[in-house]
C-alpha cells in the first residue's frame, strides 16, 4: 500500500539537507548531526550491498 504512495525525490531530501542553517546549532547538536549522518549513510552502504549481491545473484541464475 505504501508503495502507491509518492516518494519524495531524493535530491529534494539532499537540497533540505544543504540548507538547513548550521550557524544556530551547538557543538553538541553539530555532532549529534554528523553521528546521524554517519548512521545513515552506513544503513544506506549496507542497503547498495545487499542490492548488489542480490542483483548479481538475479545476473548469475539468468545467464545460465
Amino acid at each position: 500500500m505504501e508503495d502507491d504512495l509518492p516518494r519524495p525525490k531524493l535530491d529534494d531530501t539532499v537540497v533540505a539537507l544543504a540548507r538547513q542553517d548550521l550557524d544556530r546549532l551547538s557543538v553538541g547538536e553539530l555532532d549529534e548531526r554528523i553521528a546521524a549522518l554517519e548512521a545513515e549513510l552506513s544503513r544506506t552502504r549496507a542497503k547498495r550491498a545487499g542490492a548488489a549481491s542480490f542483483r548479481s545473484a538475479a545476473d548469475a541464475l539468468f545467464r545460465r
